[in-house]
């Protein structure tokens, strides 16, 4: 790699780290009381995925260790957001979904940061974000395989 593209390559993901950490924290400001981003993450994932997940396969998706994974569904489960039962097909595992008062608290969660990402896409174009949105979805699918290799 040249140091121009060396360059470029350090200016754009400095700008993605930028861009995430801002994302977070206006997400966070906005999310309901007492609710994390990490929580509205795996809720908007069981409620969109509509299937029971062990919490090994959830660790995976969101790239965390299991424990962390572990303190999130406690969390959410004492919150009463989500149902955890045991695999009667293995009783080593144990299988997670969305409850209703899940469901109906991620719903909430989408309707309060829902106008905080319109304004911020609103404010670049929806022109200039569909192309933006292939390169950076062509990044996380190379970063992903990367990662999965």
């Amino acid at each position: 790699m040249s140091n121009q593209s060396d360059s470029l390559a350090v200016a754009l993901f400095s700008e993605i780290l930028t861009v995430d950490q801002l994302v977070r924290n206006n997400m966070t400001r906005a999310l309901p009381k007492g609710m994390e981003l990490s929580h509205f993450s795996v809720l908007n994932h069981l409620a969109r995925t509509k299937s029971e997940k062990t919490p090994a396969q959830l660790a995976e998706t969101f790239h965390l260790t299991r424990g962390a994974m572990t303190n999130t569904l406690r969390k959410l489960e004492v919150s009463g957001f989500i149902h955890i039962r045991p695999d009667w097909d293995d009783a080593r595992r144990k299988l997670v979904t969305i409850s209703n008062t899940g469901r109906a608290a991620r719903d909430e969660a989408i309707a309060a940061i829902a106008p905080v990402i319109a304004e911020a896409v609103e404010r670049v174009t929806d022109e200039r974000v569909r192309p933006a949105l292939a390169v950076l979805r062509e990044l996380r699918l190379s970063l992903d395989e990367k990662e999965n290799s």
